[in-house]
C-alpha cells in the first residue's frame, strides 16, 4: 500500500496550534504583566487582542486541521484511512465526490462519501506533494487519480 497522506499532517494538527496558542499565552501574560505594573488604560487593548487571536485559532484550527485524517493509504480498490485510534476501510465506490482546497495552504482533499462510516459522511486529508510545484494553479495528482479511479469503480459498479 502507497501512502497518499503528507507527512506534515502531524505538524499542522499538533505542533502548529501548541505553537500558536503558547505564543499567544506568553504575549497575553507579558502584557498582563506590563498592565499591572503601569495600570495604564491603554494596556487593556494588549490583552483583548490575544484573546480574540485566541478565539480566532481555535474556531480555525477546529475548522481547517483538526478534522484531518492522521494517515491515508491507497490499497488499489479501497482506501485505508487512519484518524487517532480509527482505522476504516473505504471502498473508491463508496466515495460520492473528491474535492480539493484551490487556496488553502496546505492543500486538502475531501472525500464525500456515499453511506458514513465511523469518520463520518466526509473524509479530508493533506494529499503528498511534488517535492517543487511551483505553480500554485497546477492540479494536484493524488487527488486527479482520486477522481479517475473513484469515476471507474461507480461505472463498475453499476455494470
Amino acid at each position: 500500500m502507497q501512502v497518499i497522506s503528507s507527512g506534515q499532517t502531524f505538524f499542522s494538527k499538533k505542533i502548529l496550534p501548541i505553537l500558536w496558542f503558547g505564543m499567544l499565552v506568553l504575549f497575553f501574560m507579558i502584557n498582563g504583566m506590563a498592565a499591572l505594573k503601569d495600570r495604564a488604560a491603554d494596556a487593556v487593548a494588549f490583552l483583548v487582542m490575544p484573546v480574540a487571536m485566541l478565539l480566532f485559532g481555535f474556531f480555525l484550527f477546529r475548522k481547517l486541521l483538526w478534522n484531518l485524517a492522521d494517515e491515508v493509504q491507497d490499497g488499489g480498490s479501497y482506501l485505508l484511512v487512519r484518524k487517532g485510534s480509527i482505522e476504516q476501510r473505504v471502498p473508491l465506490a463508496n466515495i460520492m465526490n473528491v474535492s480539493v482546497s484551490q487556496f488553502t495552504n496546505p492543500k486538502r482533499v475531501t472525500l464525500r462519501l456515499r453511506a458514513p462510516c465511523e469518520l463520518g459522511d466526509e473524509i479530508a486529508f493533506i494529499p503528498k506533494l511534488p517535492m517543487l510545484q511551483w505553480n500554485p494553479f497546477a492540479r494536484n495528482v493524488i487527488a486527479e487519480d482520486l477522481i479517475r479511479r473513484v469515476d471507474q469503480a461507480r461505472m463498475e459498479a453499476r455494470a
